[in-house]
């Protein structure tokens, strides 16, 4: 078989309505796009990583960190530009790659053993389009009926409900040949031909979308990294229970 060409895009549109050029916020010193690369390369899956914008702004930032960068049509930076839209022009601007793996810039916490989960997955099962989910295990409405409880019943513990998976879109990825065909046959291609799902941790599923977001995440990983990690510490008190 042979081997497949595989791409990062790492999308990063200057304008922003929530957050004003979220992407070069800062996170514990460093632009927030910084962590999505850094992910994207350690997970060593990828044949070219790239850097996608409206603006040459960002040719410096993928020069400084070591990718490509492509700079997409000005059009293609609007707010009501549309991720299909962004993903054809790459794949018509790049003939020679395979499969393209959407990095979202926004998602600091996706992990590059992550990355390499779920890409590894998506060949396994010869998938067409793939969206990364996380499994959430709350009592859920939708448009004010319940999903996954009933109101005459005792309330459910929470572990025992069935899980919803609310989309993440930390990663989401496409088969070139079919995401062409579905998006010039319909106009749109995100979840064409063999569609699939795959959960990710609630940290890799956290997009930074409001200044709220982002303040959570600064302070997220500054206790990460002066930590080493996010490992559960507990009162001294725990150390007089005997277990």
């Amino acid at each position: 078989m042979n081997k497949k060409n595989i791409y990062a895009m790492i999308p990063a549109r200057l304008g922003s309505t929530r957050l004003k050029m979220k992407n070069l916020a800062l996170i514990n010193n460093e632009p927030m796009i910084k962590y999505s690369i850094d992910a994207a390369k350690e997970s060593n899956v990828f044949d070219k990583i790239f850097v996608n914008s409206d603006s040459d702004i960002f040719s410096k930032i993928a020069n400084r960190y070591g990718v490509n960068f492509y700079q997409r049509n000005i059009e293609l930076g609007s707010s009501i530009t549309k991720s299909d839209e962004v993903v054809y022009d790459f794949f018509e601007s790049h003939s020679e790659v395979d499969i393209l793996v959407w990095v979202n810039s926004i998602a600091p916490f996706q992990t590059s053993d992550e990355i390499s989960s779920v890409v590894n997955y998506f060949l396994k099962h010869d998938l067409d389009s793939l969206i990364t989910v996380v499994k959430s295990q709350v009592h859920c409405d939708f448009k004010n009926h319940p999903v996954n409880y009933k109101v005459d019943e005792v309330f459910a513990q929470t572990q025992d409900l069935d899980p919803v998976y609310p989309f993440a879109y930390s990663l989401m990825m496409w088969k070139r040949e079919s995401f062409l065909e579905n998006f010039q046959k319909n106009g749109h291609a995100l979840m064409g031909g063999v569609f699939s799902t795959y959960p990710v941790s609630k940290l890799s599923g956290m997009i930074i979308k409001y200044e709220e977001d982002l303040l959570l995440a600064d302070a997220i990983m500054k206790h990460m990294i002066s930590n080493g990690g996010d490992s559960v510490k507990y009162d001294n008190l725990v150390l007089n229970i005997n277990t």
